[in-house]
């Protein structure tokens, strides 16, 4: 089951907010399409913390009925507590997902005893396949890759999406925790990920070129270094700039420029800042992307 591009997709809302379902349904047949091999729904990309239990329950329905097996479908699980996580995992997996990503507690900044019993506790509870989400840029705790070892021995623990960005890091966790599926989460080192023996990638770029992330990261599971750093080299403004401010505001702004979604996002997100807006076509144009005039 991991292996390839995974999609961190965005969500896709009207100025008003609201979520555009229809646009949803455009981009899930585009990455069906273009060849992603799984799109994690309600991630960090997906503007998580503001979307409601109700609508992300929504988006799945959706999702599922239009893939109907034939990419992976992930949705995220992470909560600050135990507790509601475990009670957010089971609504997940009744909802028929295949995958969960679940991310290290924010704010409270557990101990790696902490996080162990944490993901100990999700992995007894969830019915499917669990992914662990190592992301200390945000969370302000990093999972170790002596924890992590521990967690591989568990039947749910499945893999986990190192977003370090430190190709060390993935050697590390390659050497102690090989039981699991590798995932890098960061674009810029990707591929190198790859080549060393990490399973793929859960990517923001993917969102705004499938096709090329699904082929690079084929590429470099296929061996074909020359290969996949040709395609890569023609993303890599991308991965730069689409973090140009936080994420998800500027792949936002760029897939409604591509004509993908409309210009919504949720509080306290902005929309991309003017002077970041020539930066992030500039990406696209180096990348061949077409898009419509910014304003």
């Amino acid at each position: 089951m991991f292996s390839g591009s995974y999609v961190a997709i965005v969500t896709p809302m009207r100025a008003d907010g609201s979520i555009d379902l229809d646009a949803w349904s455009r981009l899930i047949d585009w990455h069906l399409a273009s060849g992603t091999n799984g799109v994690i729904v309600g991630g960090t990309t997906g503007e998580s913390p503001t979307v409601t239990e109700a609508e992300l329950a929504q988006l799945i329905a959706r999702a599922r009925q239009q893939i109907a097996g034939r990419m992976v479908l992930m949705a995220g699980a992470g909560q600050n507590g135990t507790a509601s996580t475990v009670e957010r995992v089971r609504a997940m997996c009744a909802l028929g997902v295949d995958a969960l990503l679940v991310v290290t507690p924010s704010y409270n900044k557990p101990t790696q005893e902490g996080l162990f019993r944490h993901f100990s506790a999700v992995a007894e509870a969830s019915s499917v396949p669990v992914m662990l989400y190592n992301v200390p840029g945000r969370t302000a705790v990093d999972m170790l890759p002596a924890t992590v070892a521990r967690l591989a021995e568990l039947p749910r623990i499945a893999a986990i999406k190192e977003a370090v960005g430190d190709l060390a890091r993935i050697r590390e966790l390659l050497a102690v925790a090989s039981r699991i599926a590798i995932f890098s989460g960061d674009d810029a080192t990707a591929r190198e990920a790859v080549l060393a023996g990490a399973r793929g990638v859960v990517s923001v770029t993917a969102n705004v070129a499938p096709q090329r992330m699904s082929r690079m990261i084929a590429a470099a599971l296929a061996g074909d270094a020359a290969g996949a750093a040709s395609i890569d080299a023609t993303l890599a403004d991308l991965h730069q700039d689409l973090f140009i401010e936080s994420n998800p505001i500027p792949v936002k702004w760029a897939l409604a420029r591509m004509g993908y979604i409309d210009d919504g996002i949720r509080l306290p997100l902005t929309p991309l800042s003017a002077s970041c807006h020539a930066r992030v076509l500039a990406a696209l144009t180096r990348a061949g992307i077409s898009f419509r005039s910014s304003t």
